[in-house]
Order: C-alpha cells, then structure tokens, then sequence
C-alpha cells in the first residue's frame, strides 16, 4: 500500500506511513499518516522501522479489541514501548503495567488505594491550595514558559506528596520522568547506558526512602503502600525501579503535557475558550476533552502470545503491535469529522482512550483529571486567560506526546 521513498543519509526506505517517526511529533505532523491509517489500513505492517518491523493499529475498534484479550497480546512478553531501550543487555527493569496476570492483578491492587474517590477528596485541598498559589504568582503581561513554570511545577509538586519525597529534591523526579521516558534513547548504545546510569541512580535515591519507612507504620504515601504489601514488599532492585519508573512517568509526563494542552489547545479554538469562560459548569466535560486532544502517551506496545487474526490480517505469534490511542482519539467513526478539534461540549468526549483500556486503564486516572479540571477552576474564578505568544517546542519521539517549553503570557477576561 505504501510507497517507499529511500533515506539518504541510512540508504534505509522510509515507510510514509511509519507514524513511529520523531519527526512526526516534532514537527506536529502526525494527523495526516493517521487518517490515512484509519481510512486504508487500520492494522498495517510497517516493515521498515527504528524499532523494527510492527503491525500499527490506529483505529478505536481494533484498539479496544486488543486491550480486552491480555493474555492474546501481552504486556510482559516485549514490554509496552516500540523500544526494546537495552536490546543488547540483561538487564531488565519490570513494573507492573508492563507484566500480565496474575503479577499484575496483585502489584496493581496494591498501588491502587492511593487514587481512591476518598483519596482524591483528601488530596483536593491541598491539589487546589498549591495551584492557587502558582496563579497567583503569575505576572499579567509577562511572558513566561507554561511548560516548565505551571505544568511541570504543580505535577512535580504531585509527585513530590505521592511519594513523601524530600521537597528540596522535587525537579530530580521531572529529571528521572524525562530520561524514562524518551523512547529516542533506544537508538544510541551511549545513550542507553547513561538512561540506565540515572535510573539506577532513581532506584538508590528511593531505596533510602524505602528503607526509612520499613518496620514503621504506614502512611498514605506510594512507597509505604509498597513496603506494606505482600505483591510488592519483596521486589528485587530491579522491579523496584521499574515501579518507580512507571508511577514517575506516569504521574508527570501525563498530567504535565495535558496542563501544557490546556494552554496551547484552548488558545487555539479561541471559540471554545469562550465557550468555558462563559460556562464553568463545562469544566470536567472539557477536562476529558482536552486529555482526549492531547493524548500525552501516544501508544502502547503488546506483543500476540498466539498466531490470530486481527481485522482480516493475520498476526504471528511474537509480532509486536503498536496501539495508537493518540489515533483512535481522533477516530472519526466514533468522535465525528471534527475529531482534530477541541469541543470543550463534546457528548462522548470521555470514551477516549488516552488512560487505555481493560486490565492496564491506567490506575492514576482520576488524580490527573483532578488536578487538570482544579487548575480549569482556579483559572476560572480568577477570569485568567493564558494567551500563546510563540510556537511551542514539542517532544520529538513517539511515546511521550507533548511540550518541552510553550511561550505565553497571561490576561484577565
């Protein structure tokens, strides 16, 4: 179906529609080899990639089907990124989104009491003092990086109470979040080596914390949960860090790119921004939207487990596939024709798939629409207006979806 063009600086063909290509992201370029996907070819064989060969699948249906048969595609056998990040190494560094059942079901049960409906009603205030603060802070007219000054800071802040993490140490998680989460890092052996060297530096960072509170009560925090349970008390180093890892990019990466969305995205549909401004009630409605919009991990990676069949194509066992939530929430055949724009109103805006589906839904969600839809608020009950004033530098990979700086300055309205 596709057409090759050769690479000149690899001798390597590009597959036009090798949408795992940094540049796509970089370049915010992606929209168009989706639709072309989700028109023509749904689950397509990409041949020739960085990563190697992988069947992409870029449409809602398909994408749901996968995420509803764990053991028929699994999350452990080739972990959950295109990138294989130390292809030539033993070393491993499992967690527990990126293992199956029954592994998963016990870790997941364990870190789960930390983002419970009473859990988020605890949290509120205090998610809602700190974000005060920050607005507060912000100086009208002046430009300013959204990015690093509001996103980063408050997830990190997050962060920081999730774990009881030292408060002067706070940006080592933003540090850690971002060497986790490149998926470039794959393509150089220097690269990987110095990615490992900092996350084993994560893992004896923690491992101080984690040692302080064994034979000690337990407190609501991420690290005491684990010393206290059975599924996760017992992790050798490597696990450990793996955990880490996951609740560290899964806590910052996400909410941060969603808050930068809010930013970007609400600028750009001036419209629907002032569809919110008139109507606060629309808030948690548009909260869903713009994680929707945004899609802050744009795929996750299963491997078949067994030969199949998948939407007419057949799949071996052993072959890795790509699901693109960032696709299949633009799916048009389940969000309609104007699925590339923000509708702060759409009905269904909370069928998106940005926090999967099934047994790996991601367990932090409610605490990221918390955070996202109080900063909505308190932007709201202060009539502030973030006004975009330069082009935003983007995450150039196709794992993380998001922003590494946004220029803006901020107005009343």
């Amino acid at each position: 179906m596709a057409t090759l063009v050769p690479d000149a600086a690899h001798d390597i063909p590009v597959d036009p529609l090798d949408v795992s290509r940094a540049e796509l992201y970089r370049d915010d370029v992606w929209q168009a080899p989706f639709a072309k996907l989700r028109a023509e070819a749904p689950v397509y064989r990409c041949e020739h990639s960085d990563y190697g060969p992988y069947w992409s699948v870029s449409a809602y249906k398909p994408i749901v089907e996968i995420e509803s048969l764990p053991e028929l595609y699994s999350s452990e056998v080739g972990g959950i990124a295109l990138a294989d990040f130390l292809p030539d190494s033993n070393v491993r560094l499992p967690m527990f989104i990126a293992r199956d059942r029954p592994v998963h079901t016990g870790q997941r049960r364990t870190i789960a009491p930390a983002f419970t409906p009473s859990e988020m009603t605890r949290l509120s205030g205090d998610i809602r003092a700190r974000t005060a603060a920050m607005l507060d802070s912000l100086e009208i007219g002046t430009p300013f990086d959204w990015v690093d000054t509001v996103a980063i800071e408050l997830t990190t802040q997050m962060l920081a109470l999730l774990f009881d993490f030292p408060w002067e140490d706070r940006r080592k998680l933003t540090f850690w979040s971002d060497w986790a989460g490149d998926i470039e890092l794959v393509k150089t052996e220097a690269l990987r080596k110095e990615r490992l060297g900092y996350m084993f530096e994560c893992g004896a960072y923690f491992q101080q914390l984690w040692n302080a509170k064994v034979g000690q009560e337990q407190t609501p925090d991420l690290i005491s949960m684990m010393v206290h349970s059975d599924a996760m008390a017992q992790m050798d180093q490597y696990e450990f860090i793996g955990n880490l890892i996951l609740l560290i990019v899964g806590g910052n990466d996400t909410t941060r790119n969603t808050m930068s969305a809010l930013a970007y995205g609400l600028d750009m549909f001036p419209d629907e921004r002032a569809k919110l401004e008139a109507d606060p009630a629309l808030i948690p409605n548009a909260v869903s939207e713009l994680i929707r919009w945004q899609t802050p991990l744009a795929h996750m990676r299963r491997t078949a487990t067994a030969d199949t069949e998948l939407m007419g194509q057949q799949i071996k066992a052993g072959d890795k596939l790509a699901l693109w939530y960032i696709s299949a929430n633009r799916d048009e055949s389940v969000f309609g024709d104007d699925a590339d724009a923000i509708r702060v109103d759409r009905p269904n805006a909370r069928r998106h798939l940005a926090f999967g589906h099934g047994i790996h839904r991601c367990v932090g969600a409610r605490l990221a629409e918390l955070q996202i839809g109080i900063l909505l608020e308190e932007m709201a009950k202060r009539r502030m207006r973030v006004n975009v004033v330069g082009e935003p530098t983007r995450v150039a990979a196709c794992f993380v979806h998001g922003y590494r700086a946004l220029p803006v300055e901020i107005s009343r309205y």
